[in-house]
Protein backbone atom coordinates (compact mmCIF):
# COMPACT_ATOMS: atom_id res chain seq x y z
CA UNK A 1 0.00 0.00 0.00
CA UNK A 2 1.27 3.36 -0.85
CA UNK A 3 1.83 6.02 1.99
CA UNK A 4 -0.46 8.13 2.69
CA UNK A 5 0.64 12.40 2.58
CA UNK A 6 -0.85 14.72 4.47
CA UNK A 7 -3.32 16.78 3.14
CA UNK A 8 -0.85 19.76 3.64
CA UNK A 9 1.62 18.12 1.50
CA UNK A 10 -0.92 16.98 -1.62
CA UNK A 11 -1.98 20.87 -1.42
CA UNK A 12 1.37 22.02 -1.20
CA UNK A 13 2.58 19.54 -4.46
CA UNK A 14 -0.61 20.96 -6.50
CA UNK A 15 0.10 24.42 -5.75
CA UNK A 16 3.68 23.72 -7.17
CA UNK A 17 2.93 21.95 -10.34
CA UNK A 18 0.32 24.63 -10.74
CA UNK A 19 2.75 27.57 -10.46
CA UNK A 20 5.19 25.54 -12.78
CA UNK A 21 2.59 25.12 -15.49
CA UNK A 22 2.17 29.05 -14.89
CA UNK A 23 4.98 29.90 -15.21
CA UNK A 24 6.17 27.59 -18.52
CA UNK A 25 3.41 29.14 -20.19
CA UNK A 26 4.27 32.99 -19.22
CA UNK A 27 6.89 33.21 -21.99
CA UNK A 28 7.05 37.13 -22.60
CA UNK A 29 5.09 38.59 -26.10
CA UNK A 30 7.28 38.63 -28.73
CA UNK A 31 7.76 42.00 -29.99
CA UNK A 32 6.98 42.34 -33.96
CA UNK A 33 5.67 45.55 -36.28
CA UNK A 34 2.46 44.93 -37.71
CA UNK A 35 2.54 44.76 -41.79
CA UNK A 36 1.32 48.01 -43.64
CA UNK A 37 -2.05 45.99 -44.39
CA UNK A 38 -2.47 44.04 -41.48
CA UNK A 39 -6.02 45.29 -40.88
CA UNK A 40 -6.13 43.83 -44.57
CA UNK A 41 -9.42 40.78 -43.75
CA UNK A 42 -7.57 38.20 -45.88
CA UNK A 43 -4.82 37.96 -43.26
CA UNK A 44 -7.83 36.51 -40.51
CA UNK A 45 -7.77 32.91 -42.30
CA UNK A 46 -4.55 32.38 -42.88
CA UNK A 47 -3.18 33.62 -39.33
CA UNK A 48 -6.07 31.81 -37.52
CA UNK A 49 -4.66 28.28 -39.47
CA UNK A 50 -1.19 28.95 -38.50
CA UNK A 51 0.04 25.34 -36.88
CA UNK A 52 0.75 25.46 -33.10
CA UNK A 53 4.21 24.59 -34.35
CA UNK A 54 7.21 24.48 -36.68
CA UNK A 55 9.55 21.99 -36.76
CA UNK A 56 10.24 21.69 -33.06
CA UNK A 57 9.15 25.54 -32.05
CA UNK A 58 6.03 26.33 -30.06
CA UNK A 59 3.70 29.04 -31.05
CA UNK A 60 4.53 32.36 -29.04
CA UNK A 61 2.22 35.49 -28.80
CA UNK A 62 2.89 38.72 -29.99
CA UNK A 63 2.42 42.31 -29.63
CA UNK A 64 0.95 43.05 -33.11
CA UNK A 65 -2.50 42.42 -35.18
CA UNK A 66 -1.60 40.03 -37.75
CA UNK A 67 1.60 38.14 -37.00
CA UNK A 68 2.61 35.25 -35.29
CA UNK A 69 5.93 34.03 -33.65
CA UNK A 70 8.11 30.26 -33.33
CA UNK A 71 10.77 29.27 -30.81
CA UNK A 72 11.80 30.14 -27.58
CA UNK A 73 14.25 32.45 -28.63
CA UNK A 74 12.45 33.19 -31.71
CA UNK A 75 13.29 31.16 -34.30
CA UNK A 76 10.59 32.36 -36.85
CA UNK A 77 8.44 35.33 -37.41
CA UNK A 78 5.43 35.27 -39.53
CA UNK A 79 3.52 38.57 -41.11
CA UNK A 80 0.68 38.86 -42.78
CA UNK A 81 0.05 42.54 -45.05
CA UNK A 82 2.97 43.29 -46.28
CA UNK A 83 3.08 44.54 -49.88
CA UNK A 84 2.54 41.97 -52.51
CA UNK A 85 5.86 41.83 -54.40
CA UNK A 86 5.47 42.56 -58.16
CA UNK A 87 7.56 40.57 -61.23
CA UNK A 88 10.92 40.28 -60.54
CA UNK A 89 14.21 38.28 -61.22
CA UNK A 90 14.62 37.15 -57.49
CA UNK A 91 14.70 33.23 -56.86
CA UNK A 92 10.96 32.20 -56.72
CA UNK A 93 10.73 28.60 -54.92
CA UNK A 94 7.38 26.83 -55.19
CA UNK A 95 6.63 24.66 -52.57
CA UNK A 96 3.57 22.51 -52.38
CA UNK A 97 2.01 24.88 -54.35
CA UNK A 98 2.55 27.79 -52.61
CA UNK A 99 5.35 30.34 -54.51
CA UNK A 100 7.75 31.60 -52.23
CA UNK A 101 10.94 34.70 -53.13
CA UNK A 102 13.02 34.14 -50.54
CA UNK A 103 16.37 36.02 -49.80
CA UNK A 104 19.25 35.99 -47.04
CA UNK A 105 19.28 39.07 -45.41
CA UNK A 106 23.24 39.52 -45.66
CA UNK A 107 23.68 42.10 -42.23
CA UNK A 108 21.74 39.44 -40.22
CA UNK A 109 23.77 35.85 -41.10
CA UNK A 110 21.59 32.84 -41.03
CA UNK A 111 18.87 35.24 -41.18
CA UNK A 112 16.73 34.52 -44.29
CA UNK A 113 12.95 36.22 -45.35
CA UNK A 114 10.56 34.56 -47.61
CA UNK A 115 7.53 36.34 -48.71
CA UNK A 116 4.43 35.05 -50.90
CA UNK A 117 4.82 35.63 -54.43
CA UNK A 118 1.09 36.12 -56.09
CA UNK A 119 -1.39 36.11 -53.08
CA UNK A 120 -2.94 39.48 -52.01
CA UNK A 121 -2.05 40.38 -48.95
CA UNK A 122 1.48 38.93 -48.98
CA UNK A 123 2.74 36.60 -46.02
CA UNK A 124 6.59 37.46 -44.92
CA UNK A 125 8.31 35.05 -42.85
CA UNK A 126 11.82 36.20 -41.32
CA UNK A 127 13.48 33.23 -40.34
CA UNK A 128 17.03 31.64 -38.34
CA UNK A 129 17.72 29.19 -40.97
CA UNK A 130 20.25 27.22 -38.45
CA UNK A 131 16.84 27.04 -35.84
CA UNK A 132 14.36 26.06 -38.81
CA UNK A 133 14.89 24.88 -42.25
CA UNK A 134 13.21 26.61 -44.48
CA UNK A 135 11.83 23.31 -46.19
CA UNK A 136 10.43 22.45 -42.67
CA UNK A 137 9.29 25.85 -42.05
CA UNK A 138 7.82 26.77 -45.49
CA UNK A 139 5.64 23.28 -45.70
CA UNK A 140 4.55 23.44 -42.53
CA UNK A 141 2.84 27.11 -43.10
CA UNK A 142 1.49 25.89 -46.71
CA UNK A 143 -1.96 25.49 -45.58
CA UNK A 144 -2.16 28.72 -44.01
CA UNK A 145 -0.70 30.54 -46.69
CA UNK A 146 -3.32 28.72 -48.57
CA UNK A 147 -6.28 30.38 -47.17
CA UNK A 148 -5.20 33.37 -49.33
CA UNK A 149 -6.00 32.98 -52.67
CA UNK A 150 -3.00 32.81 -55.67
CA UNK A 151 -3.57 34.98 -58.16
CA UNK A 152 -0.16 34.79 -60.08
CA UNK A 153 2.86 32.32 -59.41
CA UNK A 154 6.16 32.48 -60.68
CA UNK A 155 7.54 31.67 -64.10
CA UNK A 156 10.92 30.54 -64.61
CA UNK A 157 12.77 32.15 -67.70
CA UNK A 158 11.98 29.36 -70.31
CA UNK A 159 8.13 29.76 -69.64
CA UNK A 160 8.41 33.73 -69.75
CA UNK A 161 10.09 33.53 -73.61
CA UNK A 162 7.00 31.21 -74.44
CA UNK A 163 4.56 33.59 -72.95
CA UNK A 164 6.05 36.30 -75.76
Amino acid sequence: MPPILPIRSVRALLGAGALAALLAGCAPAVTVDPAENAADPGCAPAMLAMPGTVGEHDRRETTSQATTAYGEPTAAVVRCGVTPPGPTTDACSSVNDVDWLIRQDEEAGGTWTATTYGRDPAIEVVFDSAAVPSSTLLVELGSAVEQIPAERQCLDLQDAVEGL
